[in-house]
């Protein structure tokens, strides 16, 4: 899967790759290109859907995976956390020194979570959680279970969930910029949070993303953009 039916020339696609990566917003990216707001915008959005078709191919994680579900958004005052109004519920695992995997979710009930996990997590692998009641039936699975007492404390030795809510404090930093996403895509700027969690440093995820996207530098047009 890469760009396709692009009218861009291959130097401004690659230009916006490199804005994509730097985190700079479609409007502005499309000031400096050259390109209407809209063809940026839309270019974007190629981006991340080609990010999350490709995240979704990766294999499952095994060893130790730490898994916690988090809720997005929202401008409704009151509870926060699980029950919370007008907030958009996700979850993830995070595979101990290894990579991230994160989706929305209609839920947090045991139903919607351990075919996730199952899905994403080898049996025999070691599964950090919290208290919430939905992993109870980890106790009971193919998975060595171990829980953390949040309302106690938050780490004993290696239990602990703290990687994964380390990313999700990432991931809202950095949707935050965006004062608000429609959530028909909130989807794809979840994916990017991980993209970018998991690819690295942004040499890297440059890299990956020309790869990706199938555009070669070296074929790069010498054409200034100025």
């Amino acid at each position: 899967m890469g760009i396709k039916r692009c009218r861009l020339e291959r130097y401004q696609q690659i230009k916006l790759v490199e804005m994509f990566v730097a985190q700079v917003t479609a409007r502005t990216a499309a000031d400096l290109v050259g390109v209407n707001y809209h063809t940026a915008h839309l270019f974007y959005h190629k981006l991340r859907d080609i990010i999350t078709a490709h995240l979704e191919l990766e294999f499952p994680f095994d060893g130790e995976v730490e898994v916690d579900e988090s809720y997005f958004g929202g401008v409704r005052k009151g509870t926060r956390g699980r029950g919370a109004a007008g907030k958009v519920p996700v979850f993830g695992l995070l595979k101990r020194g290894g990579r991230v995997y994160a989706c929305m979710i209609p839920d947090a009930s045991s139903a919607t979570l351990m075919p996730i996990i199952r899905a994403k997590v080898q049996p025999d692998s070691i599964v950090y959680t919290d208290c919430w009641t939905a992993y109870n039936a980890l106790d009971v699975s193919e998975f060595h279970h171990e829980r953390i007492n949040h309302s106690e404390e938050y780490a004993v030795g290696k239990n602990h969930i703290n990687g994964i809510e380390n990313f999700w404090n990432q991931a809202k930093r950095c949707l935050r910029k965006y004062n608000g996403i429609p959530k028909q895509h909130f989807h794809l700027f979840l994916k990017e949070c991980e993209f970018r969690f998991n690819y690295g440093s942004p040499k890297n995820q440059m890299h990956t993303l020309l790869k990706w996207c199938n555009l070669n530098t070296k074929k790069q047009s010498r054409k200034p953009l100025i």
